[in-house]
């Protein structure tokens, strides 16, 4: 088999690592607050977003140490340590028996952060001429978690309930723990940078990716879009059912043709982006039309007697085409940015960022329900695109390669 050939079932593999344990995010998502809310301690809109969001806390807090970990120690221990810790707190969810010990174990679940981890080993194992379709595929297997959760999520509810479902990622991660260990080789070891120790290296890799202002912007990219993610899932099954007449166990229906149409209509913007060379203007329409379905559904919001089936429908597919450009789009734009002695340091500060808009995301998103209402929720997200999309004008495309040498140290 040809080395591309290797990089291609080594990608995929790893995707699908990444994708297993991103469906522990995904597919409670849209069933949790229903679930949170029958639990004693429960009946607080900001206890539900909690639950919902302190996943993404403490995926914030150990992603930049564990990102620095697998460069120090390599990546596959640390891989194997946050998937046991993302099973502990599956298990632990199915027996919470109130919603605060619901929340500990989203909290165990999400300190599990080998987002970074999974990303660099992806770079260790591929040449740069195909790592920007790895880092799209690793995008891509992340959308298709979050669209295929949502699809699936009411149905299961229904079927073995949340404590099924909570039994179900821990399998998950037992299976992404089996196919690392089995099915992805060991990279070669970094070494440090001549006349550098590996600490001086590392401190020095932080200092360079949080300097560089096409990775901030990317960053304070994939905070908003988590953002905006977390936050409107606090709301949208409420709005499922009372202003269209759904049950939560066949929102499915809803989310299936949703996530079905996106993914038609993604596949041919992600070609145009990377085939094309137009990632910068396909990224900023994303943009553009995740502010607007935001818009659209502070609408529906403030006017229920004018929304419905059709009109939420149509809202949830465009933002579900805007979420999946933007989710597949961006890990590739990094792998073209960062320079890739610092990949773990790069990717630790980017998932970070994500972790942080998880949290954010679902705290705000509960508070401001709790108080002002889902059409403020929609508002608050339109906002946060807004400054995204300021922020993403000013973001040149990527150039085909790394430079290093402008990334080395001493430079």
């Amino acid at each position: 088999m040809t080395n591309r050939g290797e990089e291609r079932k080594v990608a995929a593999r790893l995707a699908a690592v990444f994708a297993l344990r991103m469906v522990g995010l995904f597919l409670v998502l849209p069933v949790l607050a229903d679930y949170a809310r029958h639990l004693p301690g429960g009946d607080s809109a900001s206890m539900v977003g909690l639950a919902l969001g302190v996943y993404g806390l403490t995926q914030a807090l150990l992603l930049l140490p564990l990102g620095w970990a697998s460069d120090r120690w390599g990546r596959k221990p640390v891989i194997y340590f946050g998937l046991v810790l993302f099973v502990l707190g599956g298990l632990l969810a199915a027996w919470a028996p109130t919603v605060h010990w619901l929340v500990a174990a989203r909290a165990i679940q999400g300190a599990g952060a080998i987002s970074s981890a999974v990303t660099a080993l992806v770079a260790d194992l591929t040449a740069p001429t195909f790592r920007t379709r790895a880092m799209a595929m690793i995008g891509a297997s992340i959308g298709l978690a979050f669209a295929g959760s949502l699809a699936v999520a009411p149905w299961l509810y229904g079927v073995v309930g949340m404590r099924g479902i909570f039994l179900l990622t821990a399998v998950m991660g037992v299976l992404a723990l089996v196919m690392v260990a089995r099915g992805v080789p060991n990279p070669s070891p970094l070494t440090p940078t001549q006349g550098v120790t590996h600490q001086e290296a590392q401190r020095c890799g932080f200092a360079v990716v949080l300097r560089d202002s096409r990775l901030l912007r990317l960053d304070f990219g994939v905070f908003c879009l988590h953002f905006v993610q977390m936050a409107m899932w606090v709301v949208v099954p409420a709005l499922l059912v009372a202003q269209a007449g759904l049950p939560v166990s066949a929102h499915w229906q809803v989310y299936a043709v949703a996530v079905v149409v996106a993914l038609l209509v993604m596949v041919p913007l992600v070609i145009l982006a990377e085939k094309r060379g137009k990632i910068a203007a396909v990224y900023r329409g994303a943009v553009l039309l995740l502010v607007a379905m935001q818009l659209g559904f502070a609408l529906l919001a403030f006017f229920p007697d004018r929304s419905g089936l059709w009109s939420l429908g149509v809202a949830l597919t465009l933002f579900f085409v805007a979420f999946n450009v933007l989710e597949a789009t961006q890990p590739s734009w990094i792998s073209k940015v960062a320079p890739s002695r610092y990949k773990g340091a790069a990717l630790g500060v980017y998932n970070t960022l994500q972790s942080l808009g998880l949290f954010a995301g679902g705290a705000f998103g509960g508070w401001v329900a709790q108080h002002w209402g889902s059409g403020a929720l929609f508002l608050a997200c339109a906002l946060a695109g807004v400054l995204w999309y300021a922020s993403a004008q000013r973001l040149s495309p990527p150039a085909e390669g790394i430079e290093e040498v402008k990334h080395g140290i001493g430079q």
